[in-house]
């Protein structure tokens, strides 16, 4: 048996047809995490007694004869900035090392609606800010398939997590590549859905116009049955859109090729200094979409040299808003040898805080100050409002568009920490 390279609409299926026992799958992935987390770091929290407690739930659904949902008995993995009640949510920072969920986010909810098995919580970059999951204030989490490289980020757990089959799938945050990345370095799916299509109650925020909750997968079609069991309307999410959930998985079945399909592939994104071997790759991918029936036209972004830029005002501007509230006095780290509540702001915030969060306060707090806002944030906004506009004309031409995920492979570990403004531009 070999569950950890199948699918989970496999392992679904043969749950529910009683080939195996909720619990025999979960034991089996709980194993695996213990064979292979020592030499990956990819969880920060593996839940095993409540795993199997809700693993024995499902299977006495499925004895009774009740629907036991969606995405009965497969294990899930979720990303450490989205709260599980009783549980910690550290976002891989020290200011939250022992913060407790008071609540569940809606993402979590969803999934135990729908059967899953919430196996874990993974590593991260530090806030989800980060490219390479070094900005953990716990751990390194590594490529499974060279340990001595990145796995991207700042999902980089939770992909680890898939790619290495600790888990069949798993919850991802994507703010400025944080899914799309780590997915890429590692060679899963990964999707970050529209805006507003999946409640982000729950998850810590990091940019808040950005921030958006997605999935990794094995394939295609377990990312399609990951986003229907977690997307749809919440009345607590005030960026939730309220528009009926498509059946996915339907939706690809329906369509066995895909004739008449017009994909655009920007000229902007396929320039010089992108990695041979990746260019070659995405290259090929392409020939399969033309062999399926897909046509290829040259489209252009030409806001696209602006868009790091514009990002890394932006993202900044809104992380370092919503860091405020880490005060020291409602919950989180606090520094015991103080003077004052100022005195204890700055040692707590300063001891707790790694240096790329810090990074992106001072840059966030500086293109928000008084004299810099119109400069800088509006002038960035404004910017995007363009980048926005070249898309939505592409999309009058095209259906999709086609393009490589990140210029170059997964980086050594280390390889550059030292240098924050090259790490910045692999979110190009």
């Amino acid at each position: 048996m070999e569950l950890h390279k199948e699918s989970a609409f496999k392992i679904r299926d043969q749950i529910a047809k009683k080939e195996i026992s909720a619990r025999e799958t979960v034991s089996y992935f709980l194993e695996r995490i213990r064979k292979c987390e020592p030499k990956l770091s990819a969880f920060m929290s593996v839940y095993e007694e409540s795993a199997l407690a809700q693993a024995d739930n499902i299977d006495k659904k499925i004895k009774s004869g009740e629907n036991a949902g969606l995405l009965a008995g497969v294990p899930v993995a979720v990303k450490d900035n989205m709260c599980i009640k009783g549980e910690k949510t550290t976002c891989s920072s020290k200011i939250l090392e022992n913060y407790t969920g008071v609540y569940n986010a809606t993402v979590v909810d969803k999934l135990r609606e729908a059967g899953a098995v919430i196996i874990g919580k993974t590593n991260m970059d530090e806030f989800a800010m980060g490219s390479s999951t070094e900005n953990s204030a716990f751990k390194i989490t590594r490529n499974p398939w060279n340990t001595q490289h990145i796995p991207g980020g700042s999902s980089g757990g939770s992909a680890v997590s898939v790619s290495a089959g600790m888990v069949p799938v798993s919850l991802g945050s994507d703010t400025g590549g944080s899914i799309r990345q780590p997915a890429s370095c590692c060679s899963v799916v990964g999707l970050k859905p529209t805006y507003g299509r999946v409640s982000r109650y729950g998850l810590v925020a990091f940019a808040s116009s950005l921030d958006q909750i997605g999935t990794f997968s094995k394939d295609a079609r377990d990312s399609a049955l990951l986003l229907q069991a977690i997307s749809g309307y919440d009345r607590k999410d005030s960026t939730s859109v309220d528009k009926p959930v498509t059946d996915y998985s339907a939706a690809l079945e329906s369509k066995k090729d895909l004739k008449g399909l017009k994909i655009g592939l920007p000229k902007e994104y396929f320039i010089p200094g992108m990695d041979q071997d990746v260019e070659n790759s995405v290259r090929e991918a392409i020939k399969s979409l033309e062999k399926l029936g897909a046509t290829t036209v040259e489209i252009s972004l030409p806001h696209t040299q602006y868009a790091v830029a514009v990002y890394y005002i932006i993202a900044p501007s809104e992380a370092s808003a919503n860091l405020a509230r880490y005060d020291s006095v409602k919950y989180g780290y606090r520094e015991q040898n103080t003077s004052d509540l100022l005195d204890t702001y700055r040692k707590s915030r300063g001891k707790a805080f790694g240096p790329e969060v810090k990074r992106r306060i001072m840059l966030g707090t500086y293109a928000l100050s008084s004299g810099y806002y119109d400069a800088y944030y509006l002038k960035a906004q404004k910017v995007r409002t363009l980048i926005k506009n070249d898309f939505d004309e592409a999309f009058k031409q095209v259906d999709a568009i086609a393009s490589p995920t990140v210029p170059a492979p997964a980086f050594k570990i280390g390889e550059k920490t030292g240098d924050p403004l090259q790490m910045y531009l692999s979110d190009v």
